[in-house]
């Protein structure tokens, strides 16, 4: 007979996930925030800014076609340019269509524009109340009320604006640190052709984006999200998502490059380009939202509630009395029963007997 089966002493350990996470704060906190992450539904989140980023790019074209009429009406010789340039590099009666088309879309500047101004607005207010619901989800910020509709547009609208202020900032900031920038300032002061200049306006280009990134993703960590949050924090995770933003670019690039050289890839690689740099840019803000919300700082206890008191409501419950034909037959019933089980009673002559024997 064999002996029972014991559990082995390697099922009682931890695995390898687990020890490494004992072991190593760092990885313990990664962990932690890809948690957060996925129970917060990061990856739809991520999916819906994508989409409305995509979106708003048509209105957002109608708004700069506008701008370039209103340009070309009020300047007649550059318009002239711009249709001896068509009418050269496209001849025929393709050209001459390509300058009426240009010439309707001059003509019809106001009308666009306006339409595409009302449909940039509209997609651009989904992509901020996306946006900043996901981070607030990201931040653990679960709300059961929301406010008005109309004040949570109006909230939506200013933080639109303020983050298309920053954007245009950080594109400046970006320009300024672009090599050929860089390299024309020093030629202006005469010292491009030091040695090893190249390196270095390299190295500071890429610090200068490095930085623009930085403080642009610590802007939307911290401030985007519905209710306040940690400021310092949100600084970490913003250079986090900063580095990784600056990886990711590099490898893009390095990507497209070998993407772009067919055929398909010239028809379809810059939708699908732009489409996977949103979705992916999404995903590393709301991670590195998630990586500073489970920093041990910003790691509490859930506060449960205490139940409310107990409420106890007496119920009378007024059941009906016996009509008189039931207690009739009640009584009927009990003589019945009582006369049928009576014990019977012995005549005379048969105790006498019983006795006299």
């Amino acid at each position: 007979m064999t002996a029972p089966d014991r559990p082995s002493d390697t099922d009682d350990k931890p695995g390898l996930v687990d020890r490494l996470r004992a072991r190593m704060p760092w990885f313990d906190h990664v962990m932690r925030a890809q948690q957060r992450y996925k129970d917060s539904k990061g990856d739809f989140y991520a999916a819906g800014i994508t989409y409305f980023t995509i979106f708003a790019l048509f209105p957002l074209l109608m708004v700069g076609f506008a701008i370039g009429g209103f340009v070309l009406a009020n300047q007649p010789e550059l318009l002239a340019t711009v249709q001896d340039r068509i009418r050269s590099s496209v001849g025929g009666d393709m050209g001459q269509q390509l300058t009426e088309l240009m010439e309707s879309a001059i003509d019809s500047r106001t009308s666009v524009g306006l339409i595409g101004l009302a449909a940039a607005a509209w997609a651009g207010l989904g992509w901020m109340a996306n946006l900043r619901e996901a981070l607030s989800q990201m931040w653990g910020l679960y709300r059961d009320e929301l406010p008005g509709f109309l004040r949570t547009k109006i909230s939506d609208l200013l933080a639109l604006l303020s983050v298309f202020v920053a954007i245009v900032l950080t594109m400046a900031l970006t320009a300024l640190g672009n090599m050929s920038v860089m390299r024309n300032v020093l030629e202006w002061f005469g010292i491009a052709d030091a040695p090893g200049l190249t390196l270095v306006l390299r190295v500071a280009s890429l610090l200068v984006s490095v930085l623009v990134s930085w403080l642009l993703f610590t802007f939307l960590i911290a401030r985007l999200p519905r209710e306040s949050v940690s400021f310092r924090s949100s600084v970490r995770a913003g250079l986090l998502a900063a580095v990784g933003f600056e990886i990711f670019k590099l490898v893009a690039a390095i990507y497209l490059r070998s993407v772009l050289t067919g055929p398909a890839g010239a028809t379809f690689g810059p939708v699908l380009g732009l489409m996977v740099f949103a979705y992916i840019t999404a995903r590393l803000i709301l991670f590195a939202t998630a990586w500073a919300a489970t920093m041990p700082e910003n790691m509490r206890e859930d506060v449960v509630a205490a139940p409310g008191p107990a409420v106890i409501r007496n119920r009378i419950i007024a059941r009906p009395g016996l009509h008189p034909w039931q207690a009739a037959a009640a009584a009927l019933l009990g003589a019945v029963g009582a006369l049928s089980f009576s014990p019977r009673r012995r005549s005379p002559d048969v105790s006498r007997a019983e006795g006299g024997g």
